[in-house]
């Protein structure tokens, strides 16, 4: 008989996409083999999203069609954010879900798994903790997630800012620091394999280092992450806090070149009025001089943020506020969301009184503006030479990303020709669309 073998599906942020990396090392530490077939699979694995309606609805979504086909004998298990709030209600909607682990307990799958395999626990099994922080370390798994010549490295977990829209505080807990020196140890190792890029990730990358006594920690970590990988090419910061990203943090971004001019700078909205129904930094004056300074000192940073609208109480006029903040700062790359009604969030009691086809409007009418901004800044970058990590080619061309495209989430780069993959390449831009650019590889000279 070979090894037992296990099947993840990850689902929801890159942040659970380091969790499940972790349960599967786990598991391959302790005899278990991963297969990408889910049918060839005695153990499948669905680390879950919860944290809007429709993240929700997907994770049930693919539990269900797994436990539908499931054969005699094999295990489901569904791990994540949804199980850790939902976890009766995931069993009830897919009762083939033999075991629930919830997030702050994912070091717990490979007991979670053997209890279910031998018959030791009767099913359902139930690993969820209760209220806490998150766990951060398991001893010798990593906490990152590798694709290609990329990588993502989580940095801390769990939240403690008040947003009355979210949900993560509940799920996760509050926010967690990992030890710097585990941090340095596991990115010189990335840089020893060759990985060309580091994106550091945590529910608020800015706020790392409080719990550990750390002023400006994350400032402090970038600068021990350029001594400790020499190497990497691109150092990229997600999920930053408005009011948290400091002088100290600018210069530091700007003084080094590793330290790419990217940010992911969630604002949710522009309104003050409705900014503090959402519990979320109201003084939007600081934007606007916290991005002057960093476009002054990096005037090629790529800004990205996430909008809400249709939150309880946004008036036409507090949206037309977020329009012409939109207008006036010029996000180069911009998300929008529809407000999600989210029990037991202290925005519960506002209910959700905009209804869908306003939210719909508005979202719509938000990202049609950022397409024509997106694409005026898209077409300022042709003549221009980038760098260019390439990961896919076919039918005579390459796709890459640039320093402003950071994962799964932002623009591509399709250029000319079969370029290796994994390579990182100087690309002159020629063509710009809404979203993406395209241009040729520039030969040595």
């Amino acid at each position: 008989m070979g090894k037992p073998r296990f099947h993840v599906v990850s689902l929801g942020c890159a942040k659970n996409t380091v969790d499940s990396e972790s349960m599967a090392a786990l598991l391959q530490t302790s005899g278990y083999a991963a297969d990408s077939d889910p049918a060839r699979a005695d153990v499948l694995i669905v680390n879950t999203c919860g944290f809007i309606g429709p993240a929700k609805e997907e994770s049930l979504r693919v539990l269900r069609e797994l436990s539908e086909a499931k054969r005699p004998g094999q295990l489901l298990l569904a791990a994540g954010c949804l199980t850790q709030r939902y976890g009766a209600e995931v069993i009830a909607q897919a009762p083939g879900v033999d075991g629930v682990l919830g997030t702050r307990r994912w070091a717990d799958v490979v007991e979670v798994v053997r209890a279910l395999r031998h018959g030791a626990s009767p099913k359902p099994v139930y690993h969820l903790p209760e209220p806490g922080p998150v766990v951060m370390e398991s001893p010798g798994i990593p906490r990152w997630a590798v694709q290609g010549a990329s990588a993502y490295v989580k940095i801390a977990d769990g939240c403690r800012r008040p947003c009355a829209f979210c949900a993560i505080p509940l799920i996760k807990g509050t926010a967690v620091s990992r030890a710097p020196e585990a941090i340095l140890h596991e990115v010189a190792e990335l840089d020893r394999r060759g990985v060309h890029e580091v994106n550091l990730i945590a529910q608020d990358t800015t706020d790392y280092g409080w719990d550990l006594g750390l002023k400006d920690g994350l400032a402090i970590l970038l600068e021990g992450l350029l001594r400790a990988a020499p190497s990497i090419e691109w150092f990229r910061i997600l999920y930053a806090y408005p009011g948290y990203v400091t002088d100290r943090l600018i210069d530091t971004m700007a003084a080094n070149p590793r330290l790419i001019p990217y940010l992911d700078m969630p604002l949710q909205h522009a309104h003050p009025d409705t900014l503090r129904r959402m519990r979320r930094p109201a003084n939007v004056e600081w934007v606007h001089r916290t991005i002057e300074k960093m476009r002054r000192q990096m005037p090629d940073l790529a800004l990205r943020t996430t909008f809400l609208v249709g939150y309880p109480g946004e008036t036409e006029r507090e949206f037309q506020t977020l329009l012409d903040f939109v207008a006036e700062m010029r996000f180069d790359r911009l998300g929008a969301f529809t407000f999600s009604f989210e029990p037991g969030t202290s925005s519960e009691p506002l209910g959700d009184p905009v209804p869908t086809a306003v939210k719909e409007e508005r979202r719509d009418r938000l990202m049609s503006l950022q397409q024509t901004i997106s694409l005026h800044k898209n077409q300022s970058m042709v003549g221009r030479t980038l760098q260019v990590l390439i990961e896919g080619q076919g039918d005579g061309l390459s796709l890459g990303r640039s320093y402003r495209d950071a994962p799964e989430i932002d623009g591509m780069v399709i250029v000319e020709g079969a370029a290796p993959i994994g390579d990182m390449l100087p690309v002159r831009i020629t063509g710009a669309l809404l979203y993406d650019l395209s241009g040729v590889v520039v030969a040595p000279a």
